[in-house]
Order: C-alpha cells, then sequence, then structure tokens
C-alpha cells in the first residue's frame, strides 16, 4: 500500500514541479508582451491559468497523499502548519512555498476588489514560492536519494525558469544592450 502512495506523491511532485516552472515562464512571457505576437492576450492569460491550476493540483495531490502512507507518519497539522513540531525543514519549506502559490491563486480571483499594485506586489511572491519549492525539490531529491536521476530534469526545467526571471526585472535598457528588446524609437 504504502509504495503504491509514494509512487503517486512521487509522480504528483514531478508533476508539479515541471507545471511550476512552466507557469513563471509562461507568465513572464505574457506579462513582458514577448509572446503577444502568437496569440491575443486573453488566450495567454488563459494558458497562464491552466497551467497554474494544474500545479496547485499536482501539489496538493502531492501534499495530500503523505495522508494515506501506511506508517501513518503525517498528519493533516504536519502537511498545513509548517512550524509544527517534528516537521523536517524540507517539508516546512514545500509547505510554505505550496501555501504562498495557493494564496497567489486566491487572490489572483480577487484581483478585481482590490488595487493593482497592491495585486501585483501579492502576485509577485510566486517567484519566492517557485524558489521554495525547487528547493524543497531538490532537498526531496537528495533525501530519497534521487538526485542523480532527478536532479538533472529539475534543473533542465529551472534553467530557463530562472533566466526568464532574471530577465524580468532587468532594466529595459540593460534588455536592450543584450539584444533582447528593440530599441524603442522616439
Amino acid at each position: 500500500m504504502s509504495d503504491g502512495v509514494r509512487s503517486i506523491a512521487q509522480m504528483s511532485a514531478r508533476l508539479a514541479y515541471a507545471f511550476m516552472c512552466l507557469t513563471l515562464c509562461w507568465g513572464v512571457l505574457t506579462a513582458t508582451g514577448w509572446v503577444r505576437n502568437v496569440t491575443g492576450r486573453k488566450a495567454l492569460r488563459g494558458g497562464h491559468l491552466a497551467l497554474a491550476v494544474l500545479t496547485l493540483s499536482f501539489g496538493v495531490v502531492h501534499a495530500l497523499s503523505f495522508l494515506f502512507l501506511s506508517t501513518g507518519a503525517f498528519t493533516l497539522p504536519m502537511l498545513t502548519l509548517p512550524l509544527m513540531p517534528g516537521t523536517m525543514a524540507r517539508h516546512t519549506i514545500g509547505i510554505i512555498g505550496l501555501e504562498l502559490m495557493l494564496a497567489i491563486a486566491i487572490t489572483a480571483g480577487l484581483h478585481r476588489f482590490t488595487s493593482y499594485r497592491r495585486w501585483l506586489w501579492l502576485h509577485r511572491t510566486a517567484y519566492p514560492a517557485v524558489a521554495l519549492t525547487a528547493l524543497h525539490s531538490l532537498l526531496g531529491a537528495i533525501a530519497n536519494g534521487n538526485i542523480a536521476i532527478l536532479w538533472l530534469g529539475g534543473i533542465t526545467l529551472l534553467v530557463p525558469t530562472v533566466t526568464l526571471a532574471v530577465l524580468r526585472f532587468l532594466p529595459v535598457r540593460t534588455l536592450e544592450r543584450i539584444g533582447l528588446v528593440e530599441e524603442q524609437v522616439a
């Protein structure tokens, strides 16, 4: 029984990680307008939303699957409260990352009821959330002895994610200088 539950936990974690990286990349490409010519703005945002929902779904399945381990090592409070006694650091990091993402999803649904600046500030907490969950993935792979096999795929997805996140916050002049955007003619 526990082997099947562990397999579900591992697969859902891997899928959540992949969709998390794709969500951040697609969000940056949408926010910056770098893929504006591909399709309309509404379709771009819809794609970002779909990836975010998949990320959260697989992340929640990953977390909740630990409730069904036959050893009974995890309780609901241990999976939802990050600083519970007996919770390992890697679990705490993952809980905080997932809960930040859930908060972002809730505020994204409520953006009509708050100012744009406040919504944007909250939405940008996705960057630390991605960093926390990537660290959780790395520590989990190390603890489970899967670092050699799994982290190659993790790094393959993380490198473009980090690159786009960094490019997102570079000044336009720097992006023009390195040739990523065209200079604006006045």
